[in-house]
């Protein structure tokens, strides 16, 4: 993502909207019931997977846009957003443990934590809306 504006915004914004409604759609009613390799579970990890990633792409591309600097991290860069008002500290928290999240899926996946999956599944929708929705109000 190189230059940020409103109708790239809007593009991510459905993207990462598309990913969290096929989560939604295979997330089992309880965390008991979403084992590890089965059709469910890779398709709700591989598609939250997809949704942080849009996230924290975009992240990085508002921390360049309001010249707050190169992040060193992804967590950083939400860091580096909170710290312009942008988002506050707890959302900057709760998306810096989101990358963390997918920095597991993308480099430990036999690593995963069934339960820690299934929580962030539940939790982790409405800070990557959050975030997308704060960037969106100052552009």
């Amino acid at each position: 993502m190189s230059a940020l504006d409103r109708d790239l915004l809007a593009e991510k914004t459905m993207v990462v909207r598309r990913h969290l409604a096929r989560v939604a759609e295979r997330l089992p009613a309880g965390a008991a019931e979403l084992r590890a390799a089965t059709d469910t579970s890779d398709t709700v990890i591989l598609h939250l997977w997809q949704a942080v990633q849009v996230v924290i792409d975009v992240a990085v591309a508002a921390c360049l846009h309001f010249d707050l600097g190169a992040p060193a991290s992804y967590a950083d860069a939400f860091r580096r957003l909170a710290g312009a008002g942008v988002i506050d500290d707890i959302l900057a928290a709760r998306l810096g443990r989101a990358a963390g999240f997918r920095n597991v899926v993308a480099h430990a996946y036999d690593q995963l934590d069934m339960a820690r999956v299934f929580r962030a599944a539940q939790e982790g929708p409405s800070d990557l809306e959050a975030l997308l929705a704060a960037v969106r109000d100052r552009l």
